[in-house]
């Protein structure tokens, strides 16, 4: 398959585009007919007329402040700027008049007398449009000499004559206007002396991202953009480093430093980013074959020209000295590593997996799946398990996050996947936002829905915790319900209460989309005065007054949408939960259109999709049971083996059989189950029963320190595939550079296949899609050419929708009827008492992602060096504990040490940390408790108790010491 390359038709068109009428008008003697509102400058750029501009962007409202961009139009006076004046019927424009011509010609001369004249030097020489369009307007020379400026650090040339004789008699005087360049930000830089003052960032960081991070301090010469407030630089205002900025600077002033050290890009590929679910398309711009920035594709449906911090700059761990690049091996965890060949490190495991299932039987090993890789390799480690392991062991990291997801949802409408595409938040008029923090761990949705609440939408905050969106810069909760951790399903239950016996339903929806039985049923529990606001407000600690203002807002604010998170899943009663959110939706009919909807917020790159491929042991991909024999046989002709009917070992049994003796061998591809599972006490033990650990992955993880195989990766950037977004968005993934490594993962997969007997041929990744297509309904009519034609589809894409599927449940449920279901509230048994009496919830921040592997071998430690715990003031003033003091956090699991961040996000009694770093690794404290319907872990309630510490524990230490045994390398034979 050849490279992505960008289409031709990538022009910034100025202005926005607009909906409405048509309007014909006439641009330079041509005819073109857009809509209403259009912009003449848009409308120019229509037809290929390109009109001068500086202020002007197609991602940002007209500004008008450059004044390149005049034009002339006919029966009107003066020359008007093209970007703020709107098109009208007959309307004639002439945008080369010779007035039009002088006066943009002035324009940049005024520009350009305050600009240093360094082209031939700047890092942005190639790629400047101040430079650019000083050669469109034809600007040869200058009139202005040299005089008062910005750029001159000396001041030479700037100075009055009593000035020149202090500096004759060696005075240095130096230029008060010049403003030093701020280097403070890992990723870029910011020169005052090069700044024209066209507020593009500015308003990109008002507009696209909703910080409010930057302003224009001063007035007329002395104007210049500040970040944050006196005495801020870059890095420490409230500035998210998303790279809007940067992106919309037509000059050098803000200018990635990887153009500064590499030059200047010349060739573009588009892929996806692999950190969250958002699933960002990017350009990933190259100079031969070294990556010299990654800038967001403004064609990518799902962030439309946008990206954050992770996204946008955090790829250096591709070429991190960690990364581990030949393929080792070990006969027991307590030996060094040795690198050996590729045909060796595969016959090695090849053998011992084959060994371990003559002596222990074929259930004796399986295989883990991660929400990281592709669809393409996700598929191959689960048909590895089925179709070569010939057992259903197969598991993936999304059943730790979302997998009450896809039962609840599946029970309750149908399909396991979120109902909208992220477009839809843009029709909303009242936001629920569930056990998430978008503006943390889905930062470009985020901006998105900040947007939409600047422009009147109203917002429920259903959290522990007071995120960034209960209040921040322009944007306010109308609500925020401060639940005790572990009783989301009784708040849920309450909000439906208010709406059935306050009348709120729509009653037509129910009658005509969902199951009449199943509603009678759900209608008498839920009208039950024992889950009224009041019954439940001391379990819940929600004040009844404020949940039942949420409740009416949520029933009769208009469109509502629910947005939820791992705040939801990672509950004992995570599926409960999520069955309570849908039964909302339908409660008050709003599912089925745009502006509504039931959207979880997926953590990982490709949660959806590892869940779509079959990862899980009693599915088959599409969602299919294993014991269903017309499902089994699908693969059972195109394989010609017979798939066991009995589903297989979920990684917690896993674990305990490991541990008991009966489950012997993993092949872990993309996943560190010993930082990211739950009780990590527990997971090492598992893992050193085992025989055969198999870890493929970039680097050495924390499960490495348990392998006898380790098998190098290969990053995003050096594969082909597809990912799946939180919207059920399918994005092509592109190679940009050859597998550092050899093979790109799906080629490893296919190798140890084939060293155990399987006669798998595939050459490339679209032939893997080509065989989920023809096996699996939802992805029947997806294929690699589709997707670059598209750009990319959303599914289920099959006969009945060619080009995707944008929403679902439009015209009626996947399962016929919508399904309500009893929520009966059941309290966890992790319970606070004299030993514990705090409760610990995790989560993520905005700067590290997950397991932090990625994340904390990049510039991104400038933000988040270390796992912290948030603790209320008060909890912290009775143990005597202070700002930046070392904690021992300790469960009935384990303990573990941390720092302490005191705060007042934090309700009294609710403890809150990451997982980012693994020397803190803060699942030793998280208990074993799971999700009744689908073990996905209960991270979100923990009962512990903190205390001052001198140092790390005994567990840490020991930790440490077993890590640095397991991580020797043999050096190379010579």
């Amino acid at each position: 398959m050849k490279d992505f390359i960008i289409p031709s038709d990538d022009r910034d068109m100025g202005t926005p585009a607009k909906t409405g009428a048509p309007v014909t008008l006439t641009v330079d003697g041509f005819q073109v007919t857009v809509p209403e509102g259009t912009s003449v400058m848009r409308a120019a750029a229509e037809i290929g007329i390109e009109v001068p501009k500086l202020c002007a962007s197609d991602n940002l409202e007209a500004f008008g402040s450059c004044r390149l961009c005049v034009v002339e139009i006919e029966g009107r006076r003066g020359t008007p700027a093209s970007c703020t004046t709107p098109v009208a019927e007959g309307m004639v424009v002439n945008t080369q008049t010779p007035r039009v011509k002088k006066v943009r010609k002035g324009v940049m001369e005024l520009y350009i007398s305050d600009h240093p004249l360094d082209c031939l030097t700047c890092s942005a020489n190639g790629d400047c449009e101040l430079q650019d369009m000083a050669g469109a307007v034809g600007l040869r020379d200058m009139r202005y000499t040299s005089g008062r400026n910005h750029y001159d650090a000396s001041g030479a040339g700037t100075l009055a004559q009593g000035d020149m004789r202090a500096r004759a008699a060696g005075t240095d005087l130096g230029n008060p206007d010049y403003i030093p360049k701020d280097d403070s930000n890992p990723y870029f830089s910011y020169d005052p002396s090069k700044c024209i003052v066209c507020n593009r960032c500015v308003r990109a960081c008002e507009e696209v991202q909703g910080t409010f991070a930057l302003t224009i301090e001063g007035r007329g010469f002395d104007s210049r953009v500040k970040a944050g407030n006196a005495g801020d630089d870059f890095l420490t205002s409230d500035c998210v480093s998303c790279g809007a900025c940067v992106q919309a600077c037509p000059t050098a002033t803000l200018q990635e430093k990887s153009v500064v050290e590499m030059g200047t890009p010349d060739r573009s590929v588009v892929t996806t980013c692999a950190y969250c679910g958002v699933g960002c398309s990017f350009k990933a711009e190259m100079k031969g074959n070294e990556l010299v920035r990654m800038v967001p594709y403004k064609h990518g449906k799902a962030n439309r020209g946008h990206s954050c911090v992770k996204g946008r700059f955090a790829y250096g761990y591709a070429h991190h000295p960690d990364r581990i690049l030949s393929p080792m091996i070990r006969d027991r965890i307590d030996e060094p590593w040795r690198e050996v060949s590729w045909e060796e490190a595969l016959n090695f495991a090849a053998q011992r997996l084959k060994r371990l299932q003559a002596t222990y039987g074929r259930r004796s090993i399986g295989v883990i799946t991660s929400s990281r890789c592709t669809n393409e390799e996700t598929y191959l480690v689960q048909k590895l398990a089925r179709g070569v392991f010939l057992n259903n062991n197969t598991d993936t990291c999304a059943r730790v996050c979302h997998s009450p997801t896809g039962y609840g949802l599946g029970q309750t409408y149908g399909t396991s996947a979120g109902t909208q595409d992220f477009d839809s938040v843009e029709k909303t008029d009242v936001v629920m936002v569930i056990g998430a923090n978008p503006t943390d761990g889905h930062p470009v949705f985020a901006s998105r829905l900040k947007k939409r609440l600047r422009q009147g939408a109203k917002l429920i905050v259903v959290d522990p915790r007071r995120i960034d969106l209960v209040r921040s810069a322009h944007v306010e909760a109308a609500h925020h319900l401060p639940l005790r951790p572990g009783t989301n399903v009784a708040v849920v239950t309450a909000m439906a209460h208010v709406i059935v016996t306050e009348g709120l339903t729509d009653d037509a929806f129910i009658r005509a989309r969902c199951d009449t039985e199943s509603f009678a049923d759900y209608m008498e529990f839920v009208s039950d005065p024992r889950h009224s606001p009041e019954a439940v407000e001391t379990l819940t600690g929600v004040p009844a007054a404020e949940l039942r203002a949420a409740a009416r807002l949520y029933a009769k604010g208009g469109n509502a949408s629910i947005y939820y998170g791992l705040g939801v899943t990672e509950h004992s009663q995570g599926s409960t939960t999520v069955i309570g959110i849908a039964n909302l939706a339908m409660l008050t009919g709003n599912i089925g259109r745009e502006g509504v909807g039931v959207n979880p917020l997926r953590g990982q790159n490709n949660v959806q999709g590892s869940c779509d491929m079959g990862s899980f042991p009693h599915e088959l991909p599409g969602y299919r049971h294993v014991k269903h024999a017309d499902a089994r046989k699908i693969y059972e002709d195109l394989w010609g083996v017979e798939i066991d009917p009995e589903p297989g070992l979920r990684i917690p049994n896993m674990l305990d059989a490991a541990v008991d003796g009966t489950f012997k061998g993993l092949y872990c591809q993309g996943e560190d189950i010993l930082q990211s599972d739950p009780d990590t006490k527990h997971v090492a033990a598992g893992l050193a029963a085992m025989e055969c650990v198999i870890v493929h992955d970039l680097f050495l993880n924390e499960t490495a320190n348990y392998a006898h195989v380790f098998l190098p990766g290969s990053s995003f950037l050096e594969k082909d595939g597809t990912f799946t977004n939180a919207e059920r968005r399918i994005n092509r993934v592109r190679r940009v550079m050859a597998p550092r490594a050899t093979y790109a993962d799906w080629e490893v997969t296919q190798l140890l296949a084939q060293a155990m007997g399987a006669t798998w041929t595939y050459t490339h990744p679209s032939q893997i899609m080509a065989e989920i297509a023809a096996t699996t309904p939802s992805f029947a009519g997806v294929d690699y050419a589709l997707l670059d034609e598209l750009g990319s589809v959303q599914w289920p894409c099959n006969e009945a929708a060619p080009e995707g599927t944008p929403l679902m449940h439009v015209e009626g449920f996947k399962r016929g009827k919508g399904r309500f279901i009893v929520t009966e509230y059941v309290a966890t048994d992790e319970r606070t008492g004299p030993r514990f009496p705090l409760l610990l919830t995790t989560g993520r921040i905005l700067s590290q992602y997950n397991v932090g592997a990625q994340t904390r071998r990049t510039a991104n430690t400038a933000w988040h060096p270390e796992d912290l715990l948030e603790i209320h003031p008060h909890d912290a003033e009775t143990r005597g504990i202070k700002e930046g003091d070392w904690v021992r956090l300790s469960s009935r699991s384990g303990e573990t040490t941390l720092r302490a961040a005191l705060t007042d996000r934090m309700s009294p009694g609710v403890v809150y940390t990451t997982f980012h770093h693994p020397d803190t690794q803060a699942n030793v404290i998280t208990t074993d408790y799971s999700d009744w319907a689908t073990n996905c872990p209960e991270y979100k309630v923990t009962a512990v108790q903190i205390s001052p510490s001198n140092g790390p524990t005994d567990w840490q230490e020991d930790y440490a010491a077993q890590a640095a045994q397991a991580r020797r390398i043999l050096p190379a034979a010579e």
